[in-house]
């Protein structure tokens, strides 16, 4: 059965995962598992599903009718590859520019970027499967549309996400508090990923590590924190365009 953006229900949830729908995440109750349901277990894992246990409680408030022990959410877009981003990007003849989000988990915040990014002519958002924002009716609304048009990359390991990204050539630029070095003094052109993380976090340290340049976001009066990471993903994207004498 269907019930919005949740399918749920042992057969339907096959269905979906043998048809090739594109599948956000799986709930799975807690508990003896059928065989039957193991089976479906086995279908994630070879689909790289993410999926996960929860109190039967929660799947009860998810869904109406009998979800026989499983619910999957769809996803409200299509995933694409870090490597067939890049290589759109080299076909048009323009330098790959991606942005990623470590541990960015608000999904009106990933919209927001979203949809700056792609209004600043980046060619594609990179996202890990765990520890990111739900890709959902919400974050298209949000996007004003931005995701159905802008591709989506979505990683199981954003450590490894970003080594396949710096192989392919591209400078890792990492938005941190932790340097000395302004927005502007960063060389922002060529091929980049600009990265952002929490904006109580920031960037975990690996990914930090990886970075080629970091730079900060002046902030001219203390006490407020930091900026919104939706807020500040607009402003470092905009001094990428900016850098670049990108006009429309």
């Amino acid at each position: 059965m269907k019930k919005g953006n949740f399918i749920y229900g042992i057969h339907p949830v096959e269905e979906a995962i043998l048809s090739g729908q594109t599948i956000d995440k799986v709930w799975v109750q807690e508990g003896t598992v059928s065989p039957t349901l193991r089976a479906i277990l086995g279908l994630l894992r070879d689909h790289r599903i993410l999926w996960k246990q929860v109190p039967a409680e929660r799947l009860n408030r998810m869904v109406n009718g009998n979800h026989q022990g499983i619910v999957a959410a769809l996803s409200a877009v299509d995933f694409a590859t870090i490597d067939q981003v890049i290589s759109m990007a080299y076909e048009k003849g323009e330098d790959p520019f991606l942005i990623v989000l470590d541990g960015v988990t608000d999904v009106r915040n990933f919209g927001a970027i979203a949809r700056s990014a792609y209004c600043a002519g980046a060619h594609g958002i990179v996202v890990p499967e765990k520890g990111g924002a739900a890709i959902n009716a919400d974050a298209v609304k949000t996007s004003a549309g931005a995701l159905m048009r802008l591709p989506v990359c979505r990683v199981q390991s954003l450590y490894h996400g970003l080594k396949l990204i710096k192989n392919s050539g591209l400078m890792l630029a990492g938005a941190t508090e932790k340097t000395t070095t302004m927005l502007s003094e960063a060389n922002l052109t060529g091929p980049l990923a600009l990265i952002m993380g929490d904006e109580e976090k920031g960037l975990s340290t690996d990914t930090r590590k990886l970075c080629d340049a970091l730079f900060k976001i002046p902030m001219l009066r203390d006490g407020v924190g930091s900026l919104n990471v939706s807020v500040a993903s607009g402003i470092a994207l905009y001094e990428v365009v900016r850098q670049r004498g990108i006009s429309a």
